[in-house]
């Protein structure tokens, strides 16, 4: 659920035709051209940056087949569409959220109302207008706008909204599939508002048994949820084995509203505390 995608020199990308075909290198190192067939290449021959492949379209159905196997695009400006494995991979494993004392007592207010899937496109606007630090535009093209909304029809992308007085003053979006939430971008426009949408929708993931949210990039904003960096080979095998589950579609309706979720998020982490403490006992036996 990155703030920023991943940075880099991408002016490094360079290409060259070969046999009537134009060859793409990042650093000397060739990279996938994808062409109108949907297949990508292993995400573990990405390019030390990441880079897995070049080109391709935001078609829904190519979105669903590089989510599911650990890939997600990042558009760059006077380049060819950029997808992307980085290694390694930012996770939030659902029974392991941290939520700080300051944003509990900002949730406990119950400052907005918390929706869901109820203004996905307006979601996805807000996101890309919103500036960001040492970010010039976005990279929420309407292309990719267009192929989200597609996956939003299909019951497979959704978006977390913070309401107030009738205005949408915060939010996020993402996609489900399987055991997984793969998070994309938010956004506020008043004090806590996506903060507390998070909260709301990690406390409904958890009451839903997903096992986590993948965050792909590191940022301080996930890091203080618990977000940690996981190897990309530990993390491909993790969503493997939960997209075996499956997949919540359709338009979802929260079964918890912000407090409620925030009590089920501290409830799990007190379980884990407990059970960390118990076989810390037992070692000690």
């Amino acid at each position: 659920m990155p703030i920023a995608k991943p940075e880099g020199d991408f002016s490094s990308i360079h290409a060259c035709e070969y046999k009537n075909r134009l060859l793409y290198f990042v650093y000397d190192m060739p990279v996938y051209h994808l062409t109108q067939n949907l297949i990508f290449p292993p995400p573990e021959g990405a390019s030390r940056e990441g880079v897995v492949a070049i080109g391709g379209d935001t078609s829904p159905e190519r979105l669903i087949l590089a989510y599911s196997q650990g890939i997600f695009p990042w558009p760059h400006e006077g380049m060819p569409l950029l997808w992307f494995s980085p290694d390694p991979r930012f996770i939030l494993e659902l029974g392991r959220v941290r939520v700080s004392r300051s944003l509990r007592k900002s949730v406990r207010k119950n400052p907005y109302e918390i929706r869901s899937d109820s203004a996905f496109r307006q979601v996805m606007e807000s996101c890309a207008r919103m500036p960001r630090p040492n970010q010039d535009g976005t990279w929420i093209t309407e292309d990719l706008v267009k192929g989200f909304c597609s996956l939003h029809r299909s019951g497979l992308a959704h978006s977390i909204e913070a309401w107030r007085d009738g205005r949408l003053v915060g939010g996020l979006y993402g996609i489900s599939l399987g055991g997984a939430f793969f998070g994309e971008s938010m956004f506020a426009r008043e004090p806590d508002a996506s903060k507390i949408a998070t909260v709301t929708l990690l406390g409904n993931l958890y009451a839903w048994e997903f096992s986590f949210v993948d965050c792909q990039i590191y940022t301080d904003h996930l890091a203080r949820f618990g977000a940690i960096e996981w190897p990309r080979r530990r993390y491909l095998d993790l969503l493997r084995n939960t997209l075996s589950r499956p997949t919540r579609q359709g338009r979802w309706r929260l079964e918890l509203g912000p407090i409620e979720a925030l009590d089920r998020i501290l409830g799990s982490t007190l379980t884990l505390q407990k059970t960390s403490s118990g076989n810390a006992k037992k070692r000690m036996k």
